[in-house]
């Protein structure tokens, strides 16, 4: 993670623990699949994951969070700066699910969507406008404006199953955030999704 993202609350307000957003999309996430954590910091997805059973590439600048998983079966640490400027270490790869939780570089967006496999799962939570108000962070660069995730995803060419915006929470309180599930073309829940009218 970032030094602009760090130590940031949770969105859901869990601190360490895992969002249930994230945590509820596996189950769209076939059984002993690969997932990717990116800008995965101290692993609370990580582990979430591999506790499930599945595969687990974690990615992040700083490999001090998940030290400790070291050498754990099915867990592998990518070590990059994903702000560098340098092409996404993982280009050409596609996993089963990539998660994004509490980070946000608008130009990586593209790279990480790839990712998605054409049956995979792409599940994101980060904080959005009018977090600012409430506290950290405050840097309009960490922040998604509205529907922007949205946009974003459908620019990948990919389905949204499930996506919000808004308070978390306490109304007067909670965070402010954008939170999406959005899934390849060739995803099950791709068809259980609306279609336009024509579509096949």
């Amino acid at each position: 993670m970032t030094a602009a993202n760090a130590d940031l609350p949770s969105p859901s307000g869990a601190g360490h623990r895992p969002s249930p957003w994230i945590m509820a999309a596996f189950d769209g996430v076939r059984p002993g699949g690969h997932l990717l954590d990116v800008a995965c910091g101290a692993g609370r997805h990580v582990r979430a994951a591999l506790a499930y059973g599945f595969r687990v590439t974690g990615i992040d600048i700083d490999k001090s969070g998940t030290a400790d998983l070291a050498g754990t079966p099915g867990f592998a640490f990518v070590a990059a700066d994903l702000e560098s400027g340098a092409p996404f270490p993982l280009a050409g790869d596609t996993f089963d699910a990539v998660i994004v939780a509490n980070y946000l570089y608008r130009p990586l967006f593209p790279a990480v969507a790839a990712a998605v496999a054409a049956d995979g799962l792409f599940v994101y939570e980060t904080f959005a406008v009018g977090q600012e108000r409430r506290g950290r962070p405050s840097n309009p660069a960490f922040l998604l404006r509205p529907n922007e995730l949205a946009q974003a995803a459908i620019a990948a060419g990919l389905v949204i199953v499930a996506f919000e915006q808004g308070v978390v929470g306490d109304f007067q309180t909670g965070p402010i955030v954008q939170r999406l599930i959005a899934v390849g073309r060739d995803h099950a829940w791709a068809f259980a999704s609306p279609r336009p009218i024509g579509a096949g």
